[in-house]
């Protein structure tokens, strides 16, 4: 241990000593500076993540770091500290740079959407991380490695920026969306600037392109406490939707035995998600018009209104502008909504992600399915490329899903019905010519809606039929 220099005491470790228990319970008790280390550390619990080989050095993050945090959780291998991962969420990572095979695990945590601070302890030799983290030289001493640590959770220096893309831009990386093209980087650029704000946004893209994954960045990086409250609109009866966003009071309707909390009210302080907001019946968007200016909700069957702290994202796969010209949708609320518009591209507009996706869900499935990492050759890996993915990443991911499942090439498994041809002969939604009519309205009919991600009112939408229809039909197949 150094001596005190400026009223201070550093401890230094540089593996197990026999009297490190004693030296870091004396330690902790000591001031560092005018305050002691627990005085200078908030007191919100938090969760911190250790990954050291060296046993003593192991439990000497453990005490140090049991005064801050409401959970330590140490392990020894990259191994074990992904199963915890699986299990608990960390507010910060204490990482040994010299574990075998910390670079490729550091880059999967990367690729997989973990937004985790990270402190390197590093090597003279140990490579410099992929991106934003604090490096720690070794050996290390107690005061740094505290400092790192508060640093990191109160959200200033480079390990609370997390681990970031190997391109090292601070936008490049969000959770859960997997952004190398260029078109993807500019959304999540924009998504890192309005964030914080509390303007309402639009998402518009195809189904299965991602709309509700770019929400959720949203509100991830928005700096609310509140919850993330997902509601698909054209899943509710338009009769039971104003009940469900804005609640009801006991007896305001037949059926209503008890008083419920809406949708809104859970997502009080957080962030609403209006999926596909275009099925909003015209009345409910006019009251939905009056929360967004007034900032208040009335539950059904109650005079008083109630302020509410939300911030609205909307989306929807239609052309809400189109939508407005044809009297379906409320222009004012359009314009309201119209703040920040982003547009997600459909995967074929985005090819460069493709195999970066396949690499993100075959991890996935292999853990989840307790099956075999997929492995691709160049040629199956062109035939995904050259398919138009008309269900976007929704269908590349049961793609693939399927493929690990049966132990089949991804290419074999893009249509689970005959209607689909083969990559070589000929169009991807042909027919053989001798098929009857009736099966082809069938095939076609479930193509369009495995296409529309399952949604039947978008899928009757596209087949030109009312969802009645739609829903007699599949009733008649046995599809319902």
């Amino acid at each position: 241990m150094a001596g005190p220099v400026s009223g201070t005491h550093t401890l230094v470790v540089r593996g197990a000593s026999v009297e490190w228990r004693a030296i870091v319970n004396s330690l902790l008790d000591e001031p560092v500076g005018r305050r002691t280390i627990e005085d200078r550390l908030t007191a919100r619990p938090t969760a911190a993540l250790v990954v050291v080989g060296d046993a003593g050095a192991a439990e000497f993050l453990r005490f140090a770091l049991s005064k801050r945090c409401a959970l330590v959780e140490v392990v020894s291998t990259t191994e074990k500290a992904e199963l915890l991962l699986k299990r608990y969420r960390f507010d910060v990572a204490i990482v040994d740079g010299g574990l075998p095979g910390i670079g490729t695990w550091l880059d999967t945590l990367q690729e997989d959407g973990h937004e985790l601070p990270l402190i390197l302890l590093s090597d003279d030799d140990t490579p410099p991380p992929a991106g934003g983290a604090t490096v720690l030289a070794k050996p290390f001493a107690l005061e740094h490695v505290v400092d790192a640590v508060e640093r990191a959770l109160a959200g200033d220096g480079p390990a609370a920026r997390g681990i970031t893309s190997k391109t090292r831009l601070p936008h490049t990386h969000m959770p859960g969306i997997v952004s190398h093209s260029e078109a993807m980087q500019n959304i999540l650029a924009t998504i890192q600037v309005v964030a914080t704000r509390n303007t309402t946004v639009l998402l518009q893209g195809e189904s299965g392109s991602g709309k509700e994954v770019a929400a959720r960045c949203l509100h991830h990086f928005s700096g609310r406490d509140g919850l993330f409250v997902p509601v698909n609109c054209s899943a509710i009866a338009p009769e039971l939707i104003e009940s469900e966003l804005f609640g009801h009071t006991r007896g305001a309707f037949t059926g209503a035995t008890q008083a419920r909390q809406g949708l809104f009210s859970y997502a009080n302080g957080g962030t609403l998600f209006l999926d596909e907001i275009g099925e909003l019946p015209l009345a409910m968007q006019a009251k939905l018009l009056r929360v967004l200016e007034d900032r208040t909700i009335r539950p059904v069957g109650q005079e008083q209104e109630e302020p509410i702290d939300v911030r609205i994202i909307a989306a929807t796969n239609r052309d809400i502008a189109e939508e407005v010209a044809r009297g379906r949708f409320r222009e004012d609320l359009y314009y309201r909504l119209n703040v920040i518009v982003l547009r997600l591209p459909p995967l074929r507009e985005r090819p460069s992600d493709i195999p970066h996706l396949i690499a993100l869900f075959s991890r996935q499935f292999a853990q989840s399915l307790d099956v075999p990492p997929l492995e691709l050759d160049e040629a199956e890996l062109q035939r995904l490329l050259a398919y138009p993915w008309p269900g976007n990443v929704r269908e590349l991911r049961n793609v693939i899903e399927r493929a690990m499942l049966l132990g089949l090439p991804p290419s074999e498994c893009l249509d689970a019905t005959p209607a689909t041809a083969s990559p070589g002969g000929g169009s991807w939604n042909g027919y053989p010519d001798d098929m009857p009519m009736a099966e082809v309205e069938r095939l076609h009919s479930l193509k369009v809606l495995q296409a529309a991600g399952g949604n039947k009112s978008e899928a009757a939408r596209r087949l030109g039929i009312s969802r009645k229809t739609l829903e007699r039909k599949l009733k008649l197949w046995g599809e319902a």
